[in-house]
C-alpha cells in the first residue's frame, strides 16, 4: 500500500462496518461513535519489512545468557535488604558503553 491509497478491506470487514453503521443510524450518537471505531478497527494494511529491519529483529532476539539462580539470589538479597550496589562497577560499565558508542559514532562518520 502506498501513502494516500485507501486500504483494501475484506468482504467480512466491509460487512461488519456496514452493520455497525446501520446500528448507529438507528440507536443514536453513542452508537455512531462505536460504528466509527468499528470501521477503523476493521481496516487493515499490508506491512512489509526491509532486510535490514529483519536482520535487526533477528539480532535483537538472539539468545542471551540468563542465569536464573543469580536472578533469584539478587531478588532474595533485595528482599532481605542485603543487596549492595557497586558504584565502581556501574561507573566502569558506563564508561565502557560510552566508549563503544563514541567509537561507533566515529566509524559511522568516517564511512
Amino acid at each position: 500500500m502506498k501513502i494516500g491509497q485507501k486500504p483494501e478491506l475484506s468482504a467480512a470487514a466491509l460487512q461488519a462496518a456496514a452493520t455497525a453503521s446501520k446500528q448507529a443510524k438507528t440507536t443514536g450518537p453513542a452508537a455512531e461513535e462505536a460504528a466509527k471505531g468499528a470501521q477503523v478497527a476493521t481496516s487493515s494494511a499490508g506491512v512489509s519489512f526491509s532486510s535490514s529491519a529483519r536482520a535487526l529483529d533477528a539480532a535483537g532476539r538472539a539468545p542471551t545468557e540468563f542465569d536464573a539462580d543469580r536472578v533469584k539470589a539478587m531478588r532474595e538479597a533485595i528482599a532481605n535488604g542485603t543487596f549492595s550496589v557497586s558504584a565502581e562497577a556501574i561507573a566502569d560499565k558506563l564508561l565502557a558503553n560510552t566508549g563503544e558508542i563514541l567509537a561507533h559514532s566515529m566509524a559511522t562518520r568516517a564511512a
